[in-house]
């Protein structure tokens, strides 16, 4: 079916499942049909759908229409529809952005503001534009690096517009308090460039000082409208400017990089959390990287920063436990006195080799530095091959293994893959999800010496953990608004990642996952919140009286669609 054709059903079949209470003189049918029994039906349509795009744009549709019943769809389903409305679904989503976009007739909470480089100077007058006037939170991205598909310009507005679903559905912020942004600077993809239904400019990317202003001019803009506790996160920006715009940013505004520290929070609470299977503390891993960008660098940034924090070293020598690989090889101090001229962000891990081994592939470097961990963030598929992964559960009893990169065509190993090349052994993590695995009990007894694995008393089927930013930043944000705090930390982040590892119990530690269950998302998001606005009256950064018990506070301020607790 072609996406014009699935848009335009998408619009027919609200009749089917929007049907609100009707009263007399109303010309809707008679029946008063409560919001659950309408949101089982919404579910039942989403399943007869063939695609998962055809599912993503009939939610569109159902979000557009009627809000309450597209919340209390995906808060009383989350586990089933969540992969459609974010990652890996809206990967897909937003490649074909421009063909599905129904443009409305003025701004509206669904679609999002654009905001462009002919804005200069009137961002304030665009934001004026948006019908919601007491915005709380904003997610902000420029389509550069959209998940792992690169640059999208304006088609990344898909990204914002699921984040903030995710807020609104994880943590209960008010959907009439949150704006999605797409500051359109243009797009270096010659696709969208070429495509007649193309929605944004028409031009390649603005680099230079224009593109600056503009940025510096929607933060102003935004304090000055919302107030000084207005949360922005920036959401998939290119290396380039994701580092730079963070640190500009961080200590003057109440904002944070999800790709750079959201990441690296959800990675940590996995790290943390994984001692109940393989007995290894934070301090005593050591970390091999496969990808040096926003989020490789940010989680080995926050890895370092708690090593720090638990064990009273600085943060430089906690970083020597923690090694990066590029599309060069290891990053290394060679390679910086060979002459070569690596990027800021990398430079902090630039440490001396102390032997000849070769260091130019991963497998070499995973033979060198025998990491127990491996992360990966490098959005190229298939890079945690046989031989690698082999390695790693020879050299240790249950090794971790983080495929992290999105969507799902990009991971860099499949949870089937992980469990099978490692005996079962292996600790697994992903950034999209993946089924469970049913492993044959002759591969686990046979193919790796098991004597210390803690899996070998256990069950063969694994339940892979999904690394998913959601567990912790819809939370962050709750905490954020509640407490009306000016400013996000690298604490909030630590905050974050030690009450999410908490959350994770011994029963899901037996079945191989070092995450919650998605079901349980709300109360996670309302503890991390809650501890999160703790750190901000400590910090002094609060702008909301502190109320005698916070937690019942702030449970009290969150969304709940109409039947759908």
């Amino acid at each position: 079916m072609k996406l014009a054709h699935i848009a335009a059903l998408a619009h027919l079949l609200l009749v089917s499942s929007a049907i609100t209470s009707a009263s007399a003189g109303t010309g809707l049918p008679s029946s008063d049909i409560p919001l659950k029994l309408q949101s089982s039906r919404v579910l039942s349509n989403l399943r007869d759908k063939s695609s998962d795009l055809e599912k993503y744009i009939y939610l569109r549709g159902i979000a557009e229409s009627n809000e309450d019943l597209y919340f209390a769809t995906l808060v009383n389903n989350v586990e089933e529809v969540m992969p459609i409305v974010y990652t890996p679904t809206v990967g897909q989503a937003c490649q074909k952005f421009s063909q599905i976009y129904t443009a409305p007739l003025s701004p509206s909470r669904s679609s999002g503001l654009f905001v462009n480089l002919a804005d200069l100077g009137s961002v304030a007058a665009v934001l004026d534009t948006y019908p919601s006037k007491d915005v709380k939170c904003i997610v902000v991205t420029d389509g550069e690096r959209i998940l792992g598909l690169g640059d999208q310009g304006a088609n990344g507005m898909g990204i914002p517009i699921g984040k903030l679903a995710l807020y609104c559905a994880c943590a209960g912020i008010d959907p009439k308090t949150v704006l999605p942004i797409v500051v359109d600077v243009g797009t270096n993809n010659e696709d969208n460039l070429k495509d007649e239904h193309y929605i944004g400019l028409r031009r390649k990317r603005e680099r230079g000082e224009k593109y600056d202003q503009l940025i510096d001019e929607l933060v102003e803009a935004v304090k000055e409208k919302y107030g000084e506790s207005c949360l922005i996160q920036f959401e998939d920006f290119g290396n380039s400017n994701a580092f730079r715009i963070l640190e500009k940013y961080q200590e003057t505004s109440c904002c944070f990089n999800d790709d750079i520290q959201g990441t690296a929070s959800v990675v940590l609470a996995g790290i943390i959390a994984s001692k109940g299977i393989t007995g290894v503390d934070l301090k005593d891993h050591r970390f091999l990287f496969l990808g040096a960008g926003e989020a490789g660098v940010g989680i080995a940034n926050l890895i370092a920063y708690a090593i720090s924090d638990e064990t009273g070293c600085s943060v430089d020598e906690a970083r020597k436990q923690i090694h990066l690989v590029d599309s060069k090889g290891l990053v290394s101090e060679a390679r910086v006195k060979s002459g070569e001229k690596l990027a800021h962000h990398k430079l902090p891990y630039t440490h001396p080799i102390c032997t000849d081994a070769p260091t130019s592939t991963l497998l070499d470097c995973v033979n060198t530095l025998n990491p127990t961990a491996l992360i990966g963030v490098s959005a190229i598929p298939n890079t945690f091959t046989q031989e690698v992964v082999e390695q790693m559960a020879n050299n240790h009893a249950n090794p971790l293994i983080f495929a992290l990169s999105n969507p799902t065509s990009k991971a860099e190993c499949t949870a089937e893959q992980a469990y099978n090349w490692s005996g079962g052994r292996c600790v697994f993590a992903s950034g999209s999800p993946f089924a469970k695995v049913e492993l044959s009990k002759e591969n686990i007894q046979t193919t790796w010496g098991t004597k210390n694995a803690p899996f070998r008393h256990r069950s063969n089927v694994r339940i892979p953990g999904q690394g998913n930013n959601a567990y912790v930043f819809p939370g962050i944000g709750l905490g954020v608004i509640a407490s009306g705090a000016t400013r996000v930390s690298d604490k909030d982040m630590l905050i974050a990642a030690r009450t999410l590892a908490k959350e994770c119990k011994s029963s899901d530690l037996c079945n191989g996952s070092v995450y919650p269950p998605l079901s349980s998302i709300r109360d996670v998001s309302l503890k991390i919140a809650t501890a999160v606005a703790e750190n901000a009256y400590e910090e002094g950064t609060a702008t909301v009286d502190r109320p005698k018990n916070l937690q019942s506070y702030i449970q009290s301020t969150m969304y709940h669609p109409t039947g759908g607790k």
